[in-house]
């Protein structure tokens, strides 16, 4: 396998695409990561959800990590690291504009609002359904990408097991069958006409 980096164009690319990423955020020293609906525009993450544990924690610190990712294969995939920061669109008249262009972007797409918006029961109370619309501005985007190693044929014979012997070898067998079968083919007939006359 080898691992490269992606390119700004090619990272950005993969976030236009994937709604669905890893959010990172942190308490003090204790990180919490949970999975989160997002859409991407002119390096922003736009997001919609509810008051509970990650909301908290962003407004208390509004330094966070999102990661986005399409897997194909352990030894095929395309990872983006987003570093941002958080930003809340308040119901306010300030964000207006900015909660409606949210709103627009993200429903483009089915039931984006179910995650954040599902009857939540958190030790045996129901969380109020605050909705919240917020951002995150992208301050740095990286991205890796991996993809299989092709295995390299030796270009060098080493001696009788080499692969240039060993492909003769196979070579010179089908020639010795495919002479076996023509002389048969043409030496049967000729038998079978002499015992006729």
């Amino acid at each position: 396998m080898l691992i490269q980096e992606l390119t700004r164009r090619a990272s950005l690319d993969l976030l236009a695409r994937t709604h669905l990423g890893r959010l990172a955020c942190a308490q003090g020293t204790q990180p919490y990561v949970v999975p989160f609906f997002f859409v991407y525009d002119n390096d922003c993450l736009y997001s919609f959800s509810t008051v509970g544990q990650k909301i908290e924690w962003m407004r208390a610190n509004p330094l966070v990590c999102v990661e986005a990712d399409e897997v194909v294969s352990p030894e095929q995939w395309v990872s983006v690291i987003v570093f941002g920061r958080y930003e809340e669109l308040l119901d306010t008249p300030e964000y207006q504009g900015t909660r409606a262009f949210a709103h627009a972007l993200l429903k483009r797409h089915a039931v984006w609002w179910e995650p954040a918006y599902a009857k939540t029961i958190l030790h045996g109370t129901e969380r109020p359904l605050e909705p919240v619309f917020y951002r995150i501005h992208g301050r740095r985007i990286t991205g890796h990408c991996a993809i299989p190693d092709q295995p390299v044929t030796p270009m060098t014979d080493s001696g009788e097991d080499g692969w240039l012997q060993s492909l003769l070898r196979q070579v010179r067998g089908k020639r010795k069958a495919v002479s076996s079968k023509l002389a048969r083919a043409v030496v049967e007939p000729l038998s079978v006409r002499r015992e006729r006359h």
